[in-house]
């Protein structure tokens, strides 16, 4: 069995996971995603999506910026942006796996699709589903910003960072 994948002296293989997404504001259930993964995986790279059809609360940089202050403590973290297919992306940054969330059924009916059509486009890279934390699985970014616009206070669900942004944001 030497040299077949099965083998654990086999340390050539490495996985490099891309987490993409919006992260628009970042959530605990992001950060909580961003952990998991980086222990299941080699290299983790969180990509943030340009979506111009979208009016972003915060800037790819702004963005980026609170991401990277949430997990300097990762080393096998980085910190990108891409727009277009996920895919492709994928394939330049020689990622073989992209890490997805999964917090309802809803959820899973969504991502199964995006999961399988990206498999038909680039068979080489599988998607990792991982399931929400318990007390993560209720929130999303789109939440998040309508509490902030009814003024209510977030900082349980984002990270400290993400809810003093918020809340200089708010003010404004």
């Amino acid at each position: 069995m030497a040299g077949s994948q099965s083998d654990p002296a086999n340390s050539e293989r490495r996985l490099v996971a891309v987490y993409p997404g919006s992260f628009d504001p970042l959530t605990n259930g992001h950060l909580d995603l961003i952990h998991r993964g980086a222990r299941v995986s080699d290299h983790l790279i969180v990509a943030i999506l340009r979506n111009t059809n979208k009016q972003p609360l915060f800037s790819i940089e702004e963005r980026a910026e609170m991401i990277r202050e949430v997990t300097a403590s990762l080393p096998t973290v980085e910190i990108d942006s891409f727009e277009g297919l996920l895919v492709d992306y994928a394939a330049r940054r020689n990622a073989n796996a992209i890490l997805r969330g999964i917090r309802a059924i809803s959820d899973y009916e969504t991502e199964l699709q995006m999961a399988l059509l990206n498999r038909r486009m680039r068979p080489e890279t599988e998607t990792i589903f991982l399931m929400a934390a318990e007390e993560y699985s209720f929130i999303s970014s789109r939440m998040i910003k309508e509490i902030v616009m009814l003024g209510g206070d977030v900082s349980r669900f984002v990270p400290e960072p993400v809810s003093r942004r918020l809340r200089a944001k708010s003010v404004r």
